[in-house]
């Protein structure tokens, strides 16, 4: 199975209010399995950052001024994603910006164009985790410290980096990662490269036997427990 999870950055929150997509991140799982490939693109909008969206993510007008427009990078998107089920956290926000965007490329090329939801079916991470820990806060942060995930480098939201987030979350939410490295199908050992956070390292387990006079002193304690309670010893 083929999964890519995927998280957007904004201009703002509403499409109908005008604002457009700014970065897609997606990286991809198959058969609950980080391969290490990803697609990430930062996005011109053709508008301004509302200043409360730049305080959320820190992308700026003026970082984004020299980037491509979505119907530049929409192909190479699209090749990435299609067929896949899509893995994204609160996904009709984001399923609903990529869908205005292509709307938009319907209204350019007078061509029309399939929705993101008829390309990729959608699993929405959020409603999973409300029905999973129902009356509790759910959202990325919140899912990390449940699942002891390492989000320590999350100063700022960003749309590759909160995949890789919530890939481990989703991993963590349905039933644990199933293999922690990073294999590329040539069986090269992509995860020789990258260490996922939810790796442990931990070496193999020491069993230490107990030597002759500890197994003695156990005995003479065992006696001493019968004398004193009057009933043999099960143990």
């Amino acid at each position: 199975m083929r999964q890519i999870v995927l998280d957007t950055e904004t201009t703002g929150l509403e499409p109908s209010q005008g604002h457009r997509i700014i970065e897609i991140g997606c990286v991809e799982l198959l058969d609950r399995k980080l391969t290490g490939n990803t697609f990430h693109q930062y996005i011109n909008p053709e508008r301004n950052v509302d200043d409360g969206a730049i305080e959320i993510h820190g992308i700026t007008n003026e970082f984004l001024a020299d980037k491509p427009f979505f119907a530049d990078i929409f192909d190479d998107f699209i090749d990435f994603v299609k067929g896949s089920e899509l893995v994204i956290h609160n996904a009709p926000f984001d399923v609903g910006f990529i869908n205005h965007e292509i709307k938009l490329l319907e209204n350019k090329s007078g061509q029309s164009i399939n929705t993101i939801d008829t390309s990729c079916t959608i699993l929405d991470t959020l409603k999973l985790a409300r029905d999973n820990h129902p009356g509790q806060k759910n959202n990325l942060d919140a899912l990390c410290r449940r699942y002891y995930i390492d989000n320590s480098n999350r100063q700022l939201h960003g749309a590759l980096l909160d995949s890789e987030i919530l890939a481990d979350v989703y991993l963590a939410m349905t039933g644990g990662q199933t293999s922690l490295s990073l294999d590329d199908a040539s069986g090269n050992g992509a995860g020789a490269e990258a260490i996922r956070r939810l790796s442990t390292a931990r070496s193999a387990l020491l069993i230490q036997a107990a030597s002759d006079d500890e197994l003695k002193a156990h005995e003479d304690y065992l006696t001493l427990l019968e004398k004193k309670s009057g009933n043999s010893v099960s143990w």
